[in-house]
């Protein structure tokens, strides 16, 4: 139970200083920070205002009701918006929405935990409910936090009527109500200045096999990516971390300022060519492989085992982040590895290959490129990350970080940080590419169907002759067994 939260003092005097000289009477938004269940504490780092929705409409508004000698058309002011019976509406599917997304840009440890509300003291008990409700979503919407304190969110009033910051712990239930928010010690200080800095660059090469249920059903290509990264996830529990070339063996929390380069040793697995090659329903393989960058920041009073563990869950949450991408987009497909196959026709869509019964039809193998991972400089040193498609450019970074984190526009793109050698990719292979390499170098079944009938009959000359030298061998081999235990036996008698 979070009982004690600390916030960055110069990040939220500025949220506060905005909201002050605006004549905006209520605004909510996320909380952006970490929780530790082992200091039983929450650091926050910044509060990200919700945008206006599509429509223009902003997240949040003050509700009054109407009386009988009030003149239409009239406005309130500050004073008659703090009355005893004004309350707020919150659009909860857009503030969970922004969470969602906003998620998606934060690094390793760095989560949504919680909403802040700006309004008068009045306006904030009479929206107890709307408050748990938003928190609710808000937590559904985001990415879940690491550790033991998943079911606990901050709720952040700044009220302007009387002018102070109050913090309160939310339990997340099935069914939350007011008794849902507990009161928790609040204060400002200097937060970022103290975080240590982790980078980690990580390697991974899987092979997933593609398997037949039944005649008609065959395995899509979510599922399998969903269940290659969720093996990764379990490898990745058991890693050993070295940190700046020193095997982390304890819970020290002693580091210099900083970043500090982390490297995950996997014990050595079993060939997943050899598990996919005698499974009987494969009907191919997906080759998945390629780089994650990963950051994490830590507070100075965590251990280092946290920020390995922020950093493993960090390269798992990235990956599924762009598989959402790649299967939000409609129009994705599998393009041809190489020119020779891109001039044999058009581009296989990833829908219609994965659900291909025979993956031999294949002419080549056939891949797919994930969003390469960017990073943007934010505070004090930390980055946000965006998913890029191949396609797309740095200015579709720089209007995320505009739009979802408030941030001024990035003016100077060598500030951008693509560490990411090789983006992570999905090749496709039929079975017998992968359980007989040699098999690589002849021609697809597709392709012998307008082969040259002399050149068919001279490969299957060849074919017959190869097998006639198998048999022969095979015989060889036995009769000079059967000769050996005669001679061992005569030599016995």
């Amino acid at each position: 139970m979070v009982k004690a939260v600390v916030g960055e003092e110069a990040q939220l005097k500025l949220t506060e200083d905005r909201l002050s000289s605006s004549s905006i009477p209520a605004q909510v938004g996320l909380v952006i920070g970490k929780l530790s269940s082992s200091l039983d504490r929450g650091f926050v780092f910044s509060l990200i205002a919700t945008p206006p929705n599509d429509e223009g409409r902003p997240a949040c508004s003050l509700v009054e009701p109407v009386k009988d000698d009030k003149r239409k058309g009239a406005k309130q002011s500050k004073s008659q918006a703090s009355s005893d019976s004004s309350s707020l509406v919150i659009d909860k599917d857009w503030v969970a929405e922004h969470a969602r997304q906003v998620s998606k840009m934060l690094v390793g440890g760095v989560r949504v935990i919680g909403i802040f509300v700006w309004a008068s003291e009045s306006a904030f008990k009479n929206s107890t409910i709307e408050f748990c409700q938003t928190i609710k979503g808000v937590a559904g919407a985001a990415q879940p936090l690491s550790g033991t304190d998943t079911e606990e969110r901050l709720l952040i009033h700044i009220s302007y009527s009387p002018r102070r910051w109050i913090c309160r712990n939310c339990v997340l239930a099935s069914n939350i109500t007011s008794s849902s928010l507990k009161p928790c010690d609040f204060k400002m200080g200097r937060v970022l200045n103290s975080l240590r800095k982790f980078k980690c660059t990580y390697n991974f090469n899987m092979r997933l096999p593609v398997r037949r249920e039944s005649a008609s059903d065959v395995q899509k290509l979510g599922d399998v990516l969903h269940s290659g990264i969720s093996v990764m996830a379990k490898e990745l529990r058991s890693a050993r971390a070295v940190v700046d070339g020193n095997l982390v063996t304890n819970d020290a929390t002693s580091m210099s300022e900083g970043f500090h380069d982390v490297e995950l040793l996997l014990p050595f697995m079993n060939d997943t060519y050899l598990e996919a090659s005698s499974l009987e329903n494969v009907i191919g393989v997906l080759l998945f492989s390629g780089s994650v960058c990963s950051f994490a920041f830590l507070s100075s009073k965590e251990s280092i085992l946290q920020a390995i563990a922020d950093i493993k869950a960090d390269i798992i949450t990235s990956l599924r982040s762009r598989l959402d991408i790649i299967l939000d987009e409609a129009d994705a497909d599998l393009r041809p590895l190489d020119n020779e196959c891109r001039e044999s026709g058009p581009d296989i869509q990833m829908e219609n290959l994965i659900s291909q019964v025979d993956l031999q039809s294949l002419r080549k193998p056939s891949g797919l490129l994930f969003p390469r991972r960017v990073f943007a400089p934010w505070l004090a040193g930390m980055f946000i990350c965006d998913y890029l498609q191949p396609s797309e450019t740095l200015e579709v970074l720089k209007d995320h970080c505009a739009e979802l984190m408030s941030m001024e526009v990035l003016t100077d793109s060598s500030d951008i940080l693509e560490p990411e050698g090789e983006a992570p990719s999905v090749v496709a292979k039929c079975f017998w590419d992968v359980a007989s390499p040699s098999r690589s170098d002849s021609k697809s079944l597709s392709e012998k169907v307008g082969a040259d009938p002399k050149s068919e009959e001279s490969n299957e000359k060849s074919n017959k002759q190869s097998n006639l030298s198998t048999v022969a061998a095979i015989l060889v081999l036995l009769l000079s067994v059967l000769l050996g235990y005669l001679f061992l036996s005569v030599r016995a008698s």
